[in-house]
């Protein structure tokens, strides 16, 4: 039978066809049910009214008044129209303004005539003013649920429809009274009962309409419980899918290759965090069942060490091998670097990206297929059709979070049973988004560096200080080192004081002149050729300094670069600020980043820098970042194939809540409830509107 809140938006009083297509196209709102879990993002105090002379400042946000209207004026035409209505109490006078909808609001307002007025204060002029405010007569103002109201996010668009925050109140009002008797409770009684959750009915009536902060504390925790339980459960139900199925291969050989590589061909001892993975990995494919790990490590950390390890290991077991970068320069990056631990070892590696010439790529193309190739290497060219594999057991995609998940799951199916996967990333992911975005992954974490490298030191300095940057950087030079030099921005924009490439590239030009400097340009707009060369110039030595945007984030090893300096850092997050600084002390001298701001920073912005120079560990960094900024600005949340659409929780703050969800969806499939059909059913539902995109099913609960 078809639930009411399944109907469409247009059949509630108010809405209509062109409101219902509009709130479609700027909101998504196109169902009942969408505009009833379409929250406010907070809530103002209506219970109380204000005095005119009580406002003295602009602090209060929003405030609520009594005021007769003593004059109403309309100065200027066209665009440049303004209506002005001038209202007072016992108390004072305040200057009502509306640049919108001045026909239509001239016409509902009445000089003499006492109204209600809602707004956020300012002053111009040294006058009290009010621009735009929710203005109802006296006697006419619609009884209100409660004395909180909800504020809710809207677009200009929806704004000159007469949808703004309080017109998309009113319709949330309308539709309460007609779906309050049709909601159904979605979580099973004894988990309500084990996490103390109030009804649902209870939890939307009161994140609507809220008779107190306690009322509105209890809704909010309910409604994040029910949104990220239902989105962990399908997590939790993939992974038991998969973990369900004896489907992997079996690497039972520790051979001769691993043996060889490890007790002969070692750059430096393993660390700790090193062998703690490999056991890990080693464990997993003993198992019957499909690997799939989530390797996590920062720039440096010894992740390609553990993959080619890893990798030997399949072949030890007569299994190929492959490894998938995002770039063309970091796939051949991982060839040399793989060729050059290997040595005389008889492991027969290739490389194959897009612009591998005809001839050697139909060698490649017939040796792979007939076995004689034992490690690939390549980008996006893997995974076409014609790319056949002898028997690929092992699979390992490199900064994963660059490859959509249908270019990944092709990898998958290159034999007859889906090969063991690694994928790895050294962009480090707060506990609670890899919980969500990766949960179905088994996680490894390498949290120590290989022995010889020294911490990078990270300062923050301004415009002001330039000149005393270009003499350490001349200096560094003159010691044979080599420098970045980042930007945001390729051209200059109007809009911002960002630093951009094209002027930085003359400036460093004219304060490092050629021949006695050799500066070189890399940036996304290059052809592919003309930025590989350039590149080439800077990886050799020939130049030495790079000027580039964050192309360069990965892909560029040149252990003989020390100094990152990045420019109008404040436009940066901190897990890309943290990628970029990965670049330097890669070699064993001391290193340096340099964070280059204007002296105007936001509050947020401040604390970022002052992050970055205070500490160098990425989980911690990581952790800031997802606090200030949310999961939908991190690098992986649009690739990570979860609908991770959150309508009011945040991952960020929300970490608590996140454990629990995690904790109580995994009991479900531990057995830890006796569940009766319906109740499974219950889940099932809850499951599939919170994460679309999820596979498996709930037949495995008993």
């Amino acid at each position: 039978m078809a639930n009411f809140l399944d109907n469409s938006i247009r059949f509630l009083k108010g809405v209509g066809d062109s409101r219902a297509l509009l709130l479609q196209k700027e909101l998504g709102i196109s169902t009942m049910r969408d505009l009833l879990w379409y929250f406010p993002f907070r809530h103002i105090d209506r219970s109380r009214y204000y005095k005119v002379g009580e406002i003295r400042d602009e602090s209060a946000a929003y405030i609520q008044l009594q005021v007769r209207i003593e004059g109403v004026s309309v100065q200027g035409a066209g665009p440049k129209a303004r209506l002005t209505a001038v209202a007072r109490d016992e108390t004072g006078v305040v200057e009502l303004a509306w640049f919108r909808g001045i026909k239509w609001m001239a016409k509902r307002l009445e000089a003499g005539r006492r109204y209600v007025v809602f707004g956020r204060p300012g002053f111009f002029n040294g006058r009290l003013q009010m621009v735009h405010p929710e203005i109802e007569a006296v006697g006419t103002a619609r009884e209100r649920p409660s004395g909180m109201q909800g504020i809710y996010s809207t677009t200009e668009a929806l704004s000159s429809a007469r949808l703004g925050t309080r017109g998309i109140y009113d319709l949330v009002c309308n539709l309460w009274e007609v779906a309050k008797d049709h909601i159904t409770e979605t979580i099973p009684g004894r988990i309500m009962s084990e996490y103390n959750l109030i009804p649902l009915c209870e939890a939307l009536e009161n994140i609507h309409f809220p008779k107190n902060q306690e009322l509105l504390a209890a809704a909010r925790y309910r409604l994040k419980f029910e949104e990220l339980f239902g989105l962990h459960l399908g997590i939790v139900s993939r992974r038991q899918g998969r973990i369900e199925k004896s489907n992997g291969f079996m690497f039972n050989r520790v051979g001769d290759r691993f043996n060889e590589f490890y007790s002969g061909h070692l750059p430096f001892e393993l660390t700790g965090a090193q062998k703690r993975v490999i056991k890990e990995i080693r464990a997993d494919t003993v198992t019957g069942h499909q690997m799939n790990r989530l390797l996590q490590g920062d720039v440096g950390s010894g992740k390609t060490l553990v993959a080619l390890m890893s990798m030997l290991l399949a072949a030890d077991n007569g299994f190929q091998s492959c490894m998938m970068a995002p770039t063309e320069i970091l796939a051949r990056q991982h060839y040399a670097t793989i060729v050059n631990l290997l040595g005389e070892m008889d492991v027969r590696t290739a490389v194959l990206t897009g612009s591998t010439r005809a001839k050697e790529r139909n060698d490649i193309l017939e040796k792979l297929e007939a076995g004689q190739i034992d490690i690939l290497l390549g980008t996006h060219a893997l995974i076409e059709e014609r790319v056949r594999f002898a028997n690929l057991g092992f699979v390992v995609i490199d900064e994963q979070h660059r490859f959509g998940v249908e270019q990944r799951a092709r990898l998958w199916t290159k034999n007859h049973n889906p090969p063991h996967v690694l994928v790895m990333t050294a962009t480090p992911i707060p506990r609670t988004l890899a919980m969500t975005l990766y949960g179905d992954l088994d996680v490894s974490v390498i949290d120590e560096l290989p022995p010889g490298r020294k911490p990078v030191k990270t300062m923050h300095l301004r415009d002001s200080q330039r000149l005393r940057i270009y003499g350490f950087l001349a200096e560094q030079i003159e010691l044979g080192r080599q420098i970045y030099i980042v930007y945001p921005l390729i051209g200059g924009s109007e809009k911002t004081d960002y630093k951009d490439l094209q002027d930085g590239f003359e400036g460093i030009s004219r304060q490092f002149p050629p021949p006695r400097y050799f500066t070189t340009v890399v940036h996304g707009r290059m052809k592919a050729a003309d930025k590989e060369a350039n590149m080439k110039l800077f990886k050799e030595g020939t130049a030495n300094i790079m000027v580039s945007t964050t192309v360069i984030e990965v892909g560029v090893d040149v252990p003989n670069a020390t100094v990152m300096v990045i420019e109008s850092a404040e436009r940066f997050g901190l897990s890309q600020l943290h990628q970029l600084r990965g670049r330097v002390g890669r070699g064993g001298g001391q290193s340096y980043c340099i964070l280059m701001s204007g002296d105007k920073l936001s509050a947020d912005a401040r604390a970022r820098l002052a992050a970055m120079v205070r500490t160098g560990d990425g989980f911690e960094l990581s952790e800031l970042d997802l606090k200030l900024r949310g999961a939908g600005d991190l690098a992986g949340t649009q690739q990570s194939g979860l609908a991770l659409e959150l309508k009011i929780s945040n991952l960020g703050k929300d970490s608590a809540i996140v454990e629990l969800c995690r904790t109580a969806a995994q009991k479900i499939f531990d057995g830890g409830y006796g569940f009766d059909p319906r109740e499974i059913e219950l889940l099932e539902e809850l499951r599939s509107r919170h994460m679309t995109s999820t596979e498996g099913d709930f037949s495995m609960i008993s």
